[in-house]
C-alpha cells in the first residue's frame, strides 16, 4: 500500500472516531460503589504464534512500551502470550475491583474502559477475551485485530455486542494470512471501523530483526507485523480512546 493510500486510510479512521457518538462516556464519581477510586484505562495486547510477551522485536510489544512511557499512571498496559488469555482476564477483573471486595458491582463493570489488540493468533484471542468480558457484563471500548488467524474453537470474525468499536487490518498473500472481514453481532451496538488490506507483494517491508524462518516462510504475515504504517494506525486508534497524556 503506497503512502497516499495509507494517508487516506488513516484519515478515514480518524474521521470515523471523531464523528461517532460517545458510546462509552467517561464514568462520573459515584456514591453507590463505596469507593472513590476509579479503575485505570486497561490496554491489553496479545502477541502471535509462540512469541514471548516481552520480545521487543515485535511491534505489539514496542507499542505497549511507548504507551507505558506516555502514561506513567492512570493507564494499565500489558502484553500477554496468546496462550495466556485467562491470565489477562483475571488481571482485568482485579483492576476493575476498585473496592477490593472480590466482587464486581454493576458500577465497577460499567466504569470499565478496556482496549484489546492482537496480532495473528493474538488477534483471535483479543476477540475471545472480549467475548468472555461480554459474559461478565463488562463493556470494551475497542478491539484491534492485525492479520487475525483463528485459533481452534474460537470465532475471530464475529465481534460481540459489548464491544463499542472494532477494526481489522489484514493481508492475504502467502499461506499464512489474516481474516479479511469482521462483522458485528449487533451493528446497533458495535461500530466496525473497517477491514483494511495491506499488500506486501508491491510494497516490500524489511523485517531484518525478525527470525529468518518468519521472513522466509511467512513473509507477508511478518510484513504486516513489522509494518510501521499499520502499527502507527493501531497506536493512533488506541490513543484516541485514552486521556491526554501528561509528563511524569
Amino acid at each position: 500500500m503506497n503512502r497516499v493510500a495509507r494517508s487516506i486510510r488513516t484519515g478515514f479512521l480518524l474521521c470515523s472516531i471523531l464523528v461517532s457518538p460517545p458510546l462509552n462516556p467517561w464514568p462520573q464519581n459515584s456514591q453507590t460503589t463505596g469507593s472513590t477510586a476509579h479503575s485505570p484505562v486497561v490496554v491489553i495486547g496479545f502477541v502471535g504464534g509462540f512469541v514471548r510477551h516481552d520480545d521487543s522485536v515485535h511491534s505489539g510489544v514496542q507499542l505497549a512500551a511507548r504507551l507505558r512511557d506516555s502514561y506513567p499512571s492512570g493507564v494499565y498496559v500489558e502484553v500477554f502470550e496468546n496462550r495466556r488469555r485467562e491470565q489477562a482476564h483475571s488481571q482485568i477483573i482485579s483492576l476493575l475491583d476498585t473496592n477490593h471486595d472480590a466482587t464486581l458491582s454493576s458500577e465497577e463493570k460499567q466504569a470499565a474502559r478496556i482496549i484489546i489488540y492482537g496480532m495473528s493468533w493474538g488477534a483471535s484471542e483479543a476477540v475471545t477475551l472480549a467475548r468472555e468480558l461480554d459474559r461478565d457484563g463488562i463493556p470494551v471500548l475497542l478491539t484491534i485485530q492485525v492479520d487475525s488467524v483463528t485459533k481452534i474453537g474460537e470465532n475471530d470474525e464475529l465481534i460481540p455486542s459489548n464491544v463499542l468499536a472494532a477494526v481489522n487490518f489484514y493481508q492475504q498473500d502467502g499461506a499464512l494470512h489474516g481474516r479479511p472481514r469482521i462483522r458485528a453481532a449487533d451493528p446497533s451496538r458495535t461500530q466496525i471501523l473497517g477491514n483494511f488490506r495491506s499488500d506486501y507483494k508491491r510494497d516490500l517491508i524489511r523485517c531484518d530483526k525478525y527470525p529468518w524462518y518468519d521472513r522466509v516462510f511467512a513473509k507477508s504475515h511478518t510484513g504486516i507485523e513489522c509494518d510501521p504504517a499499520v502499527w502507527a494506525q493501531v497506536e493512533t486508534l488506541i490513543r484516541s480512546k485514552l486521556p491526554a497524556s501528561k509528563p511524569d
